[in-house]
């Protein structure tokens, strides 16, 4: 289907341990990260990348993974940690019964970020403590149901999970409430904190002003969508209107990923 290349950094920001893997699919890389704080690690990345994750596994400390949803580069290495280290692993409760069976993906998906072996999970509860720290579990829905953020009151950090990714997002997954990801982002925008860590942007400077343009562009992407329906267009002469630009990975995905999912929706709460 495509040829992927690969690369891997690690990179220290404040207390926070983290590794920048990538897979260099041509004219579109993407990448993900994994961070080790305080004797947790928050997401293991996926199994495609684990000769690039490795060298990150060998080197951070922790007692304990910290999932934030149930998806295949965030949970991609979780079994080898397992079994390598011996280490519980933490997920919402609406998916430990998930993770104990093979994971089904489609083709393109498990091209890019591989398959993930089944693990052991367990719940985890509103509140937690690492080694030194008190972490509270944010519910954040919308990228799926079982995502979740992690706010450290100790630093002032918070561990998005793929709740912001960017200030302009351009094509979501066709399970993903959009709706819901903008209420989720106005929650944890009334948090205390200076440093926000995101999955596929990692260290993200500026964590407010960030997390305020995108709902303000989400917001502004609505009102767009619902002016044009009122001019009699339909979702899909809408959708065209407001991003033209044809990304490969619509076609690739067969529309699993696409902004129309994200006009539909607005439209069905217009």
């Amino acid at each position: 289907m495509f040829k992927v290349g690969k690369s891997g950094e690690i990179s220290r920001e404040n207390n926070v341990l983290m590794a920048k893997c990538t897979t260099n699919i041509p004219g579109n890389p993407m990448s993900v990260y994994s961070f080790n704080v305080d004797g947790i690690l928050i997401d293991t990345g996926s199994s495609s990348l684990f000769n690039e994750f490795k060298p990150y596994f060998d080197q951070a400390d922790f007692d304990a993974v910290y999932i934030t949803h149930f998806h295949e580069d965030h949970i991609g290495n979780t079994a080898y940690l397992q079994k390598e280290r011996g280490v519980p692993t933490f997920i919402h409760p609406m998916s430990t019964h998930l993770t104990n069976k093979p994971l089904r993906l489609p083709k393109y998906r498990e091209i890019v970020w591989g398959p993930s072996e089944p693990f052991t999970s367990e719940a985890f509860s509103q509140t937690f403590t690492s080694r030194h720290h008190t972490w509270d579990v944010i519910e954040t829905p919308g990228h799926t149901k079982d995502h979740v953020a992690f706010y450290n009151r100790d630093l002032g950090a918070i561990f998005t999970g793929d709740l912001f990714i960017a200030p302009k997002v351009k094509l979501v997954l066709i399970d993903e409430n959009i709706l819901s990801t903008l209420d989720s982002l106005k929650k944890i925008e009334s948090f205390d904190f200076d440093d926000m860590y995101c999955c596929h942007a990692g260290h993200v400077k500026d964590a407010k002003k960030s997390i305020r343009l995108k709902i303000e562009y989400l917001e502004e992407l609505e009102g767009k969508a619902l002016d044009l329906a009122k001019q009699g267009k339909d979702v899909h002469e809408i959708t065209a209107e407001l991003f033209p630009i044809p990304y490969p990975i619509i076609h690739v995905s067969n529309t699993e990923w696409s902004p129309v999912h994200m006009i539909r929706a607005f439209l069905n709460r217009g």
